[in-house]
C-alpha cells in the first residue's frame, strides 16, 4: 500500500502541482480512506520527502550497476551514466514531474532531497574533471551543456517532437561525448 501511494502522490504531484498537492487525493486515487495515507506517513511533508527518496533510490540502483560496470574508465562512466539517466526520464516521466519540479511552495528540506538526485553524478564529473585537470570554470558549462542535453532530449521525446530511436540516442551519446573532448581541448 505504501508503494502504491507513493506512485500515487507522484501522480498528484504532476497533475496538480505542490501548491494544490492533497493527500485527501493521493487517497482517492488509491481507493482508500483520506486516513489511510496516515498510516504510513505522520504528514504531508514526510510523504513528500518519501517520495523524493523513492525517485532518488530507483535512480540510484540504476547508478551503482553503471559505477560497477565502468570502474575505473570515468570517461565512459559519465557518458553511460548521462545516457542512462535520458532512458531513467523517458521510462518513467511521472518521475520528471517531481525532478524537474519548481513550484514556490516547495521547502528547503525538499529541495535539498530533490537536488540530492544529481550528488552522485555530480561527484563522480568533478574527479573526472581533477583527474583530467579541467579547470571549475569549464567543468561548471559542461556540466550545464550536457545536463541541458540530457533534460531537453527527454522533453523532445516526450513531447513528441522526436522518437526515441538508437540513431537519437547515438546522437545524443556522441555530443556528450563532443562536450568531454572539448573540455579537454581535444
Amino acid at each position: 500500500m505504501k508503494l502504491k501511494l507513493l506512485l500515487a502522490g507522484i501522480k498528484e504531484i504532476e497533475e496538480n502541482g505542490l501548491q494544490n498537492f492533497s493527500m485527501r487525493q493521493v487517497a482517492a486515487r488509491c481507493g482508500v480512506s483520506c486516513a489511510a495515507p496516515y498510516k504510513h506517513f505522520t504528514d504531508k511533508q514526510e510523504f513528500l520527502m518519501e517520495i523524493i527518496k523513492y525517485i532518488n533510490d530507483e535512480w540510484n540502483e540504476i547508478l551503482h550497476q553503471i559505477i560497477v560496470s565502468n570502474e575505473g574508465a570515468l570517461k565512459e562512466l559519465i557518458v553511460e551514466m548521462c545516457m542512462s539517466y535520458v532512458r531513467f526520464l523517458l521510462d518513467n516521466p511521472h518521475f520528471r514531474s517531481v525532478v524537474m519540479l519548481k513550484d514556490n511552495s516547495m521547502t528547503e528540506e525538499f529541495k535539498k532531497a530533490k537536488a540530492a538526485i544529481s550528488d552522485t553524478a555530480n561527484d563522480i564529473i568533478a574527479r573526472y574533471c581533477k583527474q583530467a585537470k579541467i579547470p571549475d570554470d569549464v567543468r561548471a558549462v559542461k556540466q550545464y551543456i550536457i545536463r541541458s542535453l540530457i533534460y531537453g532530449a527527454a522533453v523532445l521525446v516526450d513531447n513528441g517532437e522526436i522518437e526515441y530511436t538508437e540513431e537519437f540516442a547515438g546522437q545524443i551519446r556522441e555530443a556528450i561525448k563532443e562536450q568531454i573532448r572539448e573540455a579537454l581541448g581535444r
